[in-house]
């Protein structure tokens, strides 16, 4: 048991159901042998909140009761994070592409009666939402993205100072089961390495939302299933990616991309611009804080994104 193990009779942990207090809990058949868990809560309009590495939907609990005041909020965890199923991968790991784990989202959501919502996602979560926005645009309505420029302009743009600072996303790919054994050696170090050497260390954490990540990862399948997303995007995601940039398909509905001006997209990229070019109607800026924008910024994160989202467009 690592943390808050213990899972309650809901089927979640006792860390998720206290950072959750008056939400309910789901776990809906997205794919054969698939099963998405997510935590609801609130009315109204949907909102679809994804997670990134490698923690799980509990990254959203110091905004989704404020959230909940305004939309309908279903925070998910992905394929292979979280209470989420985690697949074997496949030699082309196809399993863990951005498009298989959109559909998973999008399958989701019609489960629960949503055919259209709008999108809030941080990291490797704001991938699966751009991917979704593209194969789906009639679903997504708005579209909030957080820490991340688009994942082929970071790989082909990268430099020495990006590789020694995201090294994760070149140790992750190597073939398996070589990251997969080292992370399960210890993976409660491997969450607190991992988040903690980044610009503002472990503080943001809250002991219970921290406990709950190393829960997850301690889980059978979890390193695979995250080794196996990393996988996926230096391989067949670049394909679907390169091939949308060469049919000059390009996202439709609004965008806002939000990132910490401490971090390393800060450094390395310019995010406004390079979300310019795959998308039609983007704004956005940096906030004063490290990759973790809703645990480290939630108030600013708020301020931002409510009003883009409450936008009286049509839905």
């Amino acid at each position: 048991m690592v943390g808050g193990g213990r899972i309650t009779s809901e089927g979640v942990s006792d860390a998720l159901a206290a950072l959750y207090p008056g939400f309910v809990h789901r776990s809906i058949e997205t794919a054969p042998g698939v099963r998405i868990h997510a935590t609801l809560g609130g009315r109204g309009p949907a909102l679809l909140l994804l997670h990134g590495h490698p923690q799980t939907r509990a990254i959203w609990h110091r905004i989704a009761p404020t959230l909940a005041e305004h939309f309908t909020v279903v925070a998910a965890d992905l394929r292979g994070y979280g209470d989420s199923s985690k697949p074997e991968g496949g030699d082309d790991h196809a399993a863990y592409s951005k498009r298989t784990m959109a559909a998973d989202m999008r399958a989701l959501m019609r489960a629960l009666g949503f055919e259209r919502f709008d999108v809030l996602a941080h990291d490797r979560g704001a991938r699966v939402a751009h991917r979704l926005a593209l194969d789906a645009p009639d679903a997504v309505r708005r579209l909030a993205l957080l820490d991340i420029a688009p994942t082929l302009d970071m790989y082909e743009g990268a430099s020495d100072t990006f590789a020694r600072a995201y090294w994760h996303w070149f140790f992750l790919i190597q073939p398996a089961p070589l990251p997969e054994r080292l992370i399960e050696a210890d993976p409660a170090a491997y969450v607190r390495d991992v988040m903690g050497r980044r610009s503002a260390g472990l503080a943001p954490f809250a002991p219970q939302a921290l406990a709950e990540y190393q829960r997850a990862l301690a889980l059978p399948g979890t390193a695979h299933g995250l080794c196996e997303d990393y996988r996926a995007s230096a391989g067949i995601d670049l394909l679907h990616d390169r091939a949308d940039r060469e049919a000059g398909r390009h996202l439709t509905m609004p965008v806002m991309v939000l990132w910490g001006a401490q971090g390393v997209v800060h450094r390395c990229f310019d995010p406004l611009a390079l979300w310019r070019s795959v998308a039609r109607d983007v704004r956005g800026e940096a906030l004063p804080c490290g990759h973790y924008l809703p645990e480290e910024a939630p108030a600013l994160l708020l301020e931002r994104v409510l009003p883009f989202l409450a936008d009286a467009a049509p839905r």
